[in-house]
């Protein structure tokens, strides 16, 4: 069964960074997309950024130029780094391949505040 295990989240300060990562397996990692996605309390699910099996990556427009989407195919492992942290980017952080609709991990939580 597909698997996805985010970790990395944290309380960080405004303008602080965090790398977040997404060990996946139960999938031929290397051939799928990878998405990132957001969820704040109160507000719907967001796309946060793309990564293709060839490398393309895709953002958010309101994120491009803060976060850095990329993949490690040996680690099966997506990651995230988030740099120039705001309070609004708090939320819990999802990790997701779209070819399995349904499946989603745990996510992990993201705080930035003073």
């Amino acid at each position: 069964q597909v698997q996805l295990v985010e970790s990395g989240g944290g309380l960080v300060q405004p303008g602080g960074s965090l790398r977040l990562s997404c060990a996946a397996s139960g999938i031929i990692f290397r051939v799928n997309t990878m998405n990132w996605y957001r969820q704040a309390p109160g507000k719907q699910r967001e796309f946060v950024a793309q990564i293709t099996p060839s490398g393309r990556t895709n953002y958010a427009d309101s994120l491009k130029g803060r976060f850095t989407i990329s993949r490690d195919n040996a680690k099966s492992t997506v990651y995230l780094q988030m740099d120039s942290l705001k309070p609004e980017d708090t939320a819990v952080y999802y990790c997701h391949a779209p070819v399995y609709t349904d499946s989603w991990g745990q996510g992990t939580q993201v705080t930035v505040s003073s």
